[in-house]
């Protein structure tokens, strides 16, 4: 900047010696400050800049340059990039003087004030500045630091900011709870809808990428890293880059403007793992640890804050569970190939319970026990199966089980043609009864405990202990009849063939060979015996326990109406 200069003379007239004023004019607005006037940029700028002219009538300066912090919270220091770079021009001797409208544009917090009034500016023999009250100049006036107004003008700053804080955070927790999107930018595959910016719309030309990569990765078995090269060697631009491409300014953190655009494991991991693809608004996955230490820092899952359906999903929750099944496989790939093993994550030794691993010999593919090859034979037994015999053998049970679901597909529409039939579970009743009596006896030994330790059959601390293992024994009873509640309000809807166990199986009527997507929607492990045999695993164990039941119970209740129709 220009350099303003009067007449210089050795000694000042107030007998201060001759000091040529070396400016930084420290300017802050916080999005707190919303649109006050008062506190604009232009405004502050042009308040200390008549102020200068007032008062450095009589003295020689150098206006350095401004520093500008706008949009950026005075709780913390390195928070503000401007802030930080006029401290490092003090450092180097660049300026000796600091003006700022007030003591609140320099700091929200009152432990900064403290430091920077009391122990930086005084160790570079700084002065500092601030124009509005309460008026500060530490040179003009050295011991205004030490009073009270000062430390409790910037205490009540820091409170204010505190308060803010407080208030801010209850206003967007608030949103969250009602599934109102509140993040800057939508996640990758959606945009904010131009007329409702809490709202989320599908972005046309992202969400085909998402589906592109759950059906890679859950039909076509191929690795989230090979999804990556996948998409990188195709051109397609990575989240970041795509904002970019679409005319969104995307800086935060480690993404800016460098950013490669290039795709990663993580982050396709991070589209694979991510409920909003479902319809989910999911938010609160980060938190800043405070109003006065801005970094983040990872919240627990049962912290975040979950709303279902709150946008039209780019997949479907089926799609999406057999991704997340997936993603807790231990599965690896092959040399040279960009997809997984077919049978990788699904193997199973009958005994130890381990994985098998896959090896070759004379042409053929062999599984082996994990635990015999790795941990010694007196560990395990080998359980070594060729591949193309086990694959022989899982389709052949496969197929076995979907003829036996087909059966039990025209049961339940036989079942359902027959008047009258009601869709209960006598097991489920029993169970019901069974866990009702036992927390009616811990609720009745609860009773009676109080009055034990009154009698003085037990110290207090054994009715602590006592008392404390009994309420957890009926809490959990308590959630176990629960769980079993839901139960039965499910059978008491009964079964239709439109139920989705047996659509699962029945879409594949007429397999002829193994795919990796069959495997991922039908099967949970495969269980190798020594003696060469196999037990499958299925998915839907729960409901098909159920749809048996469903038409085991309504069979008797059948016999007993044709029976008193007889009569």
């Amino acid at each position: 900047m220009a350099r303003i200069r009067k007449s210089p003379t050795p000694t000042m007239p107030n007998g201060k010696k001759y000091v040529l004023w070396l400016i930084a004019v420290y300017i802050r607005l916080s999005k707190d400050d919303g649109n006050d006037e008062s506190l604009s940029v232009t405004n502050q700028r042009k308040i200390i800049l008549e102020y200068i002219e007032d008062k450095f009538g009589d003295e020689d300066y150098v206006l350095v340059d401004f520093y500008i912090d706008d949009g950026r919270s005075g709780t913390t220091e390195d928070a503000r990039p401007d802030f930080q770079r006029m401290v490092g021009d003090i450092e180097a001797g660049k300026v000796n003087c600091v003006i700022c409208k007030t003591l609140s544009r320099c700091f929200r917090n009152y432990s900064d004030q403290g430091h920077f009034l009391e122990q930086f500016i005084p160790a570079h023999r700084c002065r500092f500045i601030a124009v509005s009250n309460p008026h500060v100049d530490t040179y003009a006036d050295p011991d205004c630091t030490q009073g009270m107004e000062i430390p409790i003008n910037g205490l009540m700053n820091d409170r204010y900011a505190a308060k803010t804080s407080a208030d801010v955070r209850r206003t967007l927790d608030t949103k969250r709870h009602r599934g109102e999107f509140i993040g800057t930018f939508a996640p990758y595959g959606y945009l904010k809808n131009p007329e409702d910016k809490n709202a989320l719309v599908i972005d046309e030309d992202a969400a085909p990428i998402v589906r592109d990569i759950f059906h890679w990765f859950v039909h076509e078995g191929m690795k989230p890293t090979s999804i990556a090269k996948r998409l990188n060697a195709s051109g397609i631009p990575n989240p970041s880059a795509h904002k970019y491409k679409i005319g969104l300014l995307h800086q935060s953190g480690h993404r800016g403007r460098d950013n490669d655009g290039l795709w990663t494991d993580k982050t396709v991991r991070d589209v694979l793992r991510n409920q909003v693809y479902i319809g989910n608004m999911v938010q609160g996955r980060q938190a800043i640890i405070s109003y006065k230490v801005h970094k983040r820092r990872d919240t627990d899952p049962e912290d975040w804050y979950v709303v279902e359906n709150t946008h039209t999903p780019i997949i479907d929750r089926p799609l999406f569970d057999k991704a997340q099944g997936l993603m807790q496989r231990d599965t690896r790939i092959a040399p040279g190939k960009q997809n997984v093993y077919l049978f990788s994550g699904f193997l199973r030794c009958a005994d130890c319970g381990k994985a098998m691993i896959r090896g070759r010999s004379k042409n053929f593919t062999y599984f082996t026990c994990r635990t015999y090859k790795e941990k010694g034979k007196d560990r395990c037994t080998r359980h070594s199966m060729r591949g193309d015999i086990l694959e022989r053998a899982v389709l052949v049970t496969i197929q076995k089980q979907i003829e036996l679901v087909a059966s039990l597909s025209e049961l339940v529409e036989e079942v359902n043609a027959a008047p009258a039939v009601s869709a209960k579970s006598n097991r489920l009743d029993a169970l019901q009864k069974q866990k009702s009596q036992e927390l009616d006896k811990v609720n009745g030994l609860l009773d009676d405990l109080y009055m034990d330790m009154k009698a003085g059959d037990l110290t207090r601390e054994q009715y602590r202990r006592m008392k404390e293992k009994l309420e957890a024994q009926a809490a959990q009873l308590r959630g176990e009849l629960a769980h079993i509640q839901e139960e039965q309000n499910t059978a008491a809807q009964g079964i239709t063939t439109g139920d989705p166990y047996l659509n699962a199986f029945l879409k594949y009527r007429n397999i002829q060979s193994l795919s990796r997507g069959l495997l991922v929607e039908l099967v949970r492990y495969i269980y190798i015996h020594e003696d060469g045999s196999i037990d499958i695993e299925f998915n839907f164990q729960d409901q098909y326990r159920r749809i048996v039941e469903f038409v085991e119970n309504s069979q008797k209740e059948l016999y007993v109406l044709g029976g008193k129709a007889v009569s």
